[in-house]
């Protein structure tokens, strides 16, 4: 089955924040987005909200209740007992759970499974007690024990951080070699029993290779390339393209 497309729509609300207006509307994109056949929207509510604001929770989850209830939300962040709250308010059908430090760009690495085991394990029980989903953010690079421990915490899905790889571009065989540990990685993770999410840098141009080495990837979470592509062909085309990037039939 090709990977299901969730449209992260932080770099959207980032363009918004810019300036005390309500354009581009948030909901509005991810519509969109939806209507073109996107599985779902991420956000990442950070603490400082400089893009995603908590309000906009609230107003995501209904967009997906009424109109598009196939569909799933997508909640990323540390869980700071404020962003658990959050989580468990708007009851997304998914929480991927990321190890940033407040002051971070954006994500930028994996957990350490094994360091944060006990951690992970509690905050684990706790939403998935409330029947969300949870990922765990981690870094592709074929260490099998660390899937192994992040299977033990009683996560469903780890998230490949497919930065390193995104930032092959311009490198071709250093893109072998960094698709290839997001697949080692993926494989241990498929031996102990999670599903594989990915996302960062991903695009058009460098999705069908990882697809091709990790052809049971269940989601990639696409924002800044997608956003990017989307001031070229519009939101709707967009999404299509990434769609059959993805291995969609569109």
């Amino acid at each position: 089955m090709p990977a299901k497309l969730s449209v992260n729509l932080n770099a959207i609300a980032m363009l918004r924040n810019r300036r005390e207006l309500p354009w581009p509307d948030v909901a509005q994109f991810g519509r969109i987005a939806l209507e073109a056949g996107a599985s779902g929207l991420t956000v990442h509510p950070r603490p400082d909200q400089r893009h995603i604001r908590f309000t906009d929770l609230p107003v995501l989850r209904a967009l997906i209740d009424d109109s598009f209830p196939q569909a799933e939300f997508n909640i990323e962040g540390y869980p700071t007992e404020e962003f658990l709250q959050l989580c468990e308010a708007a009851e997304p059908e998914q929480v991927t759970l990321v190890p940033d430090d407040p002051t971070q760009a954006t994500s930028d690495h994996g957990w350490d499974f094994a360091g944060n085991r006990s951690f992970l394990t509690d905050v684990v029980s706790r939403l998935k007690a409330k029947g969300m989903r949870v990922s765990l953010f981690a870094d592709g690079d074929g260490n099998a024990e660390a899937m192994h421990a992040a299977r033990e915490t009683g996560a469903d899905r780890v998230e490949l951080y497919t930065g390193p790889y995104g930032g092959c571009y311009d490198d071709p065989e250093r893109a072998k070699v960094e698709i290839d540990r997001l697949g080692r990685t993926a494989d241990a993770a498929f031996a102990v029993g999670l599903a594989v999410n990915a996302g960062h840098d991903l695009t058009v141009a460098n999705l069908p290779a990882l697809m091709k080495r990790i052809p049971n990837l269940a989601e990639v979470s696409i924002g800044h390339g997608l956003t990017a592509d989307a001031l070229e062909f519009g939101m709707a085309e967009t999404v299509r393209r990434f769609r059959r990037a993805c291995g969609q039939a569109v």
